[in-house]
């Protein structure tokens, strides 16, 4: 039975690091795109739905100027998408810029969702590493010994 105490304490300390290698790379991932959107120096349309003004730092930021993004290129284009402009339209340059920019800003917006799951992921592995050890501990408590036995004569 040592052994497999054993194996469990070493089993839930892998698990606890594990979370924490998440939870660190989370956190780094959502402070680097966040600085990365930053240094853009990009604010939120004055047209757009919410954050008029603001720059595009966050993902709720990014995915507003995105659909604001959107919105313009629609009106510019006369409501066509790149794929309806001819090969020879000259707006078919701007549906296309408008387009990467979107694609850029959504891409943003992906990954601090994966920054937020990967953290997330990573507490839910530390709570599950330390109740794993927390049983292992328990096991290894010797049985309480207070129950009657036999008086040897």
């Amino acid at each position: 039975m040592s052994s497999s105490l054993g194996r469990a304490r070493l089993l839930a300390l892998l698990v606890v690091i594990a979370g924490a290698i998440l939870v660190v790379g989370g956190v780094v991932t959502w402070f680097t795109v966040q600085s990365q959107l930053a240094d853009e120096k990009i604010k939120v349309s004055s047209d757009a739905s919410a954050f008029a003004g603001e720059p595009v730092d966050g993902p709720l930021t990014a995915y507003v100027e995105a659909n604001t993004i959107e919105k313009h290129a629609l009106e510019a284009t006369g409501g066509k998408t790149y794929a309806e402009l001819g090969r020879e339209d000259p707006l078919r340059q701007t549906a296309m810029t408008g387009s990467f920019l979107r694609a850029s800003l959504f891409t943003s917006v992906v990954a601090f969702g994966v920054a937020v799951m990967a953290a997330g992921l990573g507490i839910v592995l530390i709570l599950v590493g330390l109740a794993l050890r927390s049983l292992a501990g328990a096991l290894a408590m010797p049985q309480d010994r207070s129950s009657p036995t036999t008086a040897l004569p």
